[in-house]
């Protein structure tokens, strides 16, 4: 069992009280996805009274460690995959960088015309083909982000008859020798269509992080224009800014 520790009057309480809580986070106690104690049990055990407790639980609230669910209680938030947004990587790379083990449902994978928008990106006609995948991405069993990607027929014709459950886009893109030397990312935040929340298991009026990106080639040709409907809880990004 975790370490119990005393709530005293030498700093101020709730700050106290956050600390009892991040330790038994910290030491398993607390398991991720399950709830706490409500604030009248953490409040009767220490004493101390319901705001209090209540202003303890917000801090950690506000740094991720926990999640308010409306008429259900605060529950634990697992362990927050790093991204780094200045490497260039798929999904499936990135999670194996960072120990977590990947899957990847795909939900339609298909072709379209381009369009006046698509035609634009990728220099192409409006009327010519571009694959479109949806899919669904899951770090240790649970989904954490929806993709779509778009891609020039043209540049892997033959991507309709391939496995993308068994081979990763990057995994594609190398059996062509196509080499992606950079990309440009956008974020913004975006709410989910009711059937695509509840994919991620998220209430419908919650905002997701929203990843645009256009990658390029060696020659600066446009080979994948990708967005990514991310859980914010359960993700934490880095950017590196060099003078």
């Amino acid at each position: 069992m975790a370490s119990e520790r005393v709530i005293t009057y030498q700093t101020p309480i709730y700050l106290q009280l956050r600390e009892v809580v991040r330790t038994k986070i910290e030491e398993g106690e607390y398991l991720p996805g399950t709830a706490i104690p409500s604030e009248n049990e953490l409040a009767e055990t220490y004493g101390i009274n319901r705001l209090t407790v209540r202003n303890g639980i917000d801090a950690l609230v506000g740094e991720g460690m926990l999640k308010r669910v409306q008429g259900k209680g605060v529950y634990v938030v697992g362990n927050k995959i790093e991204r780094d947004l200045d490497s260039l990587g798929g999904f499936t790379q990135t999670m194996q960088e960072k120990n977590v083990r990947p899957l990847i449902k795909i939900l339609t994978k298909t072709t379209r015309k381009a369009g006046d928008k698509y035609s634009h990106m990728f220099g192409i006609r409006p009327e010519d083909d571009v694959h479109y995948i949806k899919r669904l991405c899951y770090a240790d069993n649970e989904p954490i982000s929806i993709e779509e990607i778009f891609i020039p027929y043209d540049i892997i014709p033959k991507l309709v008859g391939i496995d993308l459950s068994v081979f990763s886009v990057y995994e594609v893109y190398d059996f062509y020798g196509i080499k992606l030397t950079r990309a440009w990312q956008t974020l913004d935040l975006a709410e989910l269509e009711p059937n695509d929340a509840r994919m991620l298991n998220l209430e419908t009026d919650k905002s997701v992080l929203l990843f645009s990106c256009t990658s390029y080639d060696e020659n600066e040709r446009v080979i994948e224009f990708s967005r990514s409907y991310t859980r914010g809880d359960k993700c934490n990004y880095t950017v590196r800014f060099n003078k």
